[in-house]
């Protein structure tokens, strides 16, 4: 049974992929479409992250000391601070940062916003399974999964928001129909990306079925396909009917869109799972 240590690394892992992409997503999405009302989704999912990247630094220091005291010890968050992970939350407090001071600032501040939403996520490029690699292809492989994983976050909330106001419906019409014409492009590439980064992690058909690491990965994938299927439902039934005026479907998109945070959710902590608490298979 997990202790307390891994529990509390986990959750901190799944709280930090979900303030840094959801964040990131948000201002990604605020430019895209012009969105409204976006910063207080932007500055709160930011601060999530922000409060997420500490924490996970600070278990980094108590796993190194064997007790809580390294969470807290200068001499060993010091030594810390000059290796990988103290790079990766240096790109997180100025990458969230910026986000959370674009966000205050309005209209204007939108572009620092996403030049945060950039660091934050290149935070990712220093820490892990794939950055142990040392591969400057699969590193740019999973930089563009992270981003696209963070614009279909991103939209989320915000659209929910404006499905479930009637005065806004016509603009829900109008973002839904344009995130769908983007996606049907981001998404298989986000598909091709993660398969890309899968083989190269598990390395044969063996290791997927045989492992924990590669049956947790395909339980990822079963999540996965749960979210492309509502996804599909949205492009292709609700979305059109919402452009033709029904009233009916903006309750139905803000009900796929509710499931679609859930899987999401799931994703997210079967991805710390893997990230945390599982080995690579050899």
């Amino acid at each position: 049974m997990p202790d307390l240590w891994d529990v509390a690394t986990v959750a901190t892992q799944f709280a930090l992929y979900l303030g840094v992409l959801a964040a990131a997503g948000v201002m990604l999405c605020a430019a895209l479409f012009r969105l409204d009302r976006y910063r207080g989704l932007a500055v709160g999912f930011a601060l999530t992250g922000l409060v997420a990247a500490g924490l996970s630094f600070a278990l980094k220091g108590a796993a190194l000391t064997g007790d809580a005291s390294g969470m807290t010890d200068p001499e060993m968050l010091g030594l810390l601070w000059d290796t990988s992970p103290g790079v990766a939350l240096g790109y997180r407090i100025a990458g969230l940062g910026l986000i959370v001071l674009g966000a205050c600032l309005g209209q204007v501040g939108i572009w620092v916003a996403v030049v945060g939403a950039g660091l934050a996520v290149w935070s990712f490029n220093h820490v892990g399974h794939i950055a142990a690699r040392d591969d400057l292809a699969l590193d740019a492989v999973l930089i563009f999964h992270l981003a696209a994983v963070a614009f279909w976050i991103g939209i989320l909330a915000p659209l929910r928001r404006l499905v479930t106001t009637r005065m806004d419906l016509p603009r829900a019409a109008d973002v839904s129909h344009l995130f769908g014409r983007i996606a049907s492009l981001v998404v298989p590439a986000l598909i091709v990306a993660g398969g890309t980064l899968s083989y190269y992690l598990v390395g044969s058909v063996d290791a997927l079925v045989g492992t924990g690491y590669g049956q947790s990965l395909l339980a990822k994938v079963g999540l996965v396909a749960l979210l492309l299927g509502l996804a599909a439902a949205n492009k292709l039934r609700f979305a059109p009917a919402l452009m033709r005026g029904d009233e009916r479907a903006a309750a139905h998109l803000a009900t796929s869109i509710t499931l679609e945070w859930a899987v999401v959710c799931a994703i997210l902590l079967a991805t710390a799972v893997l990230t945390t608490s599982l080995s690579l298979p050899t």
